[in-house]
């Protein structure tokens, strides 16, 4: 026997249905009983999402309210809020999330082109020399656009450290698969490859110990405000009232109003002392030399640039282990290319072998090798650039940023046919100069290095 919904009936649910959507209270009250309690310990798989709720793993599709509002838009044809696409990005990434142990960990989506891109490049650029030609010519100018698009946008990214890091390992592989795996290559020879790849590493992570960032001076401070309130980007149902402390500091220091600077051998860079030290995103009081950098945020002393390619920036703490990094580096890569091109192109020289390799992609493995060869032979003459003009610039005591700095400001002697760049300000002789560099770290405070392993 079927049962028929009279008309009354029908108007009722649809007038329950509508006061529903009508009060937000009910949904409020839904989102806010999901607000993490002070107390609560998150599970593998649950997390703090951007609104400050509590949110699962398993829940990723569901109460999407952007998406469906997107969606919504698009079928009724209306167009789309200017903010649409950039709240769809948030949300997606604030849910890509794998499980840990404190709480689901977030996912940065720049990891995941490099480690999608490259070996499917390098696979198709191993069919043909013709498609080695392009591939090998595009990926360097897709990565400098890319670089320059997130330098434009002062944005930070991973995509660069993972590019480098995969790139470094994938390549090893292949080594070890295609090269060792035939025993062409003696114990020796592969110790020392592993150890170089080992060192550079290793160095790398005590580069991403910190660069030496600018602490705020008690004696600076002029007074210390207790603030009490939701965070801004944060909406006040979803999370509990946070407190913060914002210190006001004197934009003079003691020592500058003293007229003696602090930190400056023989009295040097007295007027930039007083012009210019003041850091109106930190708060604080830089002393000579120090720089603000805009992707990272803060206060940098002795910031020589930032480098994507390790996802921080170079400064004084972390610069002598910045260019031991680059010299390991070099002398494993250039060790392992010569290393494939002598068993891939047997009886001819290194530059030789690079230029003109006969019979080398009638075989994909060979051709795969010798395609991973020019790869790093591309990334290595990059990285010899870069580490010439470091040593340049140490042996003169410039910094990569007052090099620019004077450059733009028509203060400095350009040398060389503008390969030096010689501010006349900090440099003491060639000796000098290299103690200087090799010794500038050891009197940095712990609490001046901040650990950022990504």
């Amino acid at each position: 026997m079927k049962r028929h919904i009279t008309p009354i009936r029908q108007v009722k649910v649809v007038l329950l249905i509508s006061c529903l959507l009508d009060d937000p209270t009910s949904i409020m009250t839904k989102k806010a009983s999901k607000a993490l309690e002070p107390d609560d310990a998150l599970c593998c798989c649950e997390y703090v999402d951007r609104r400050g709720g509590r949110s699962h793993v398993a829940a990723c599709c569901c109460d999407c309210e952007d998406l469906d509002e997107a969606c919504d838009r698009w079928l009724k044809r209306e167009p789309q809020k200017p903010d649409t696409l950039s709240r769809l990005v948030d949300t997606v990434t604030d849910r890509l999330r794998v499980p840990w142990i404190s709480g689901a960990k977030q996912v940065d989506l720049s990891l995941v082109p490099p480690v999608i891109l490259l070996p499917v490049l390098l696979h198709i650029a191993a069919l043909h020399y013709l498609l080695g030609i392009v591939v090998l010519t595009a990926l360097p100018g897709v990565v400098l656009w890319f670089y320059h698009f997130t330098h434009r946008k002062k944005g930070r990214t991973l995509f660069f450290l993972s590019l480098a890091l995969f790139s470094l390992f994938y390549t090893y592989y292949v080594f070890l698969t295609e090269i060792v795996s035939r025993g062409d290559i003696s114990h020796l020879q592969l110790g020392i490859v592993t150890m170089g790849m080992l060192f550079t590493v290793i160095t790398l992570v005590h580069t991403k110990r910190g660069p030496g960032y600018v602490m705020p001076h008690p004696s600076d401070a002029h007074s210390t405000v207790t603030y009490c309130s939701p965070q801004p980007e944060m909406d006040a149902t979803y999370q509990y009232g946070t407190c913060y402390q914002v210190v006001i500091a004197n934009r003079a220091s003691p020592s500058e109003q003293s007229g003696e600077p602090r930190g400056v051998p023989d009295g040097l860079l007295q007027k930039s002392t007083r012009r210019g030290n003041w850091c109106p995103y930190c708060k604080v009081v830089r002393p000579p030399r120090a720089g603000h950098c805009r992707i990272c945020g803060v206060c940098v002393l002795r910031l020589d640039h930032h480098c994507v390619w390790i996802n921080s920036c170079v400064g004084q703490a972390n610069h002598r282990s910045f260019l031991l990094m680059l010299v390991f580096f070099l002398l494993t890569s250039l060790y392992g290319i010569s290393l494939v091109l002598h068993r891939v192109c047997p009886g001819q020289g290194l530059f030789s072998a690079l230029l003109y390799c006969p019979d080398v992609y009638s075989q994909y493995s060979m051709a795969l090798c010798f395609t991973c060869a020019w790869y790093c032979s591309i990334v290595t003459g990059g990285l010899l650039h870069l580490l010439f003009f470091q040593l340049i610039n140490i042996s003169y005591n410039v910094t990569e940023r007052e090099a620019h700095a004077a450059l733009r400001d028509r203060t400095g002697r350009s040398l060389i046919w503008g390969l030096v760049v010689d501010t006349g300000v900090y440099s003491r002789g060639f000796w000098a100069n290299w103690t200087e560099f090799l010794t500038m770290g050891e009197s940095l405070e712990r609490s001046a290095l901040k650990p950022d392993l990504v």
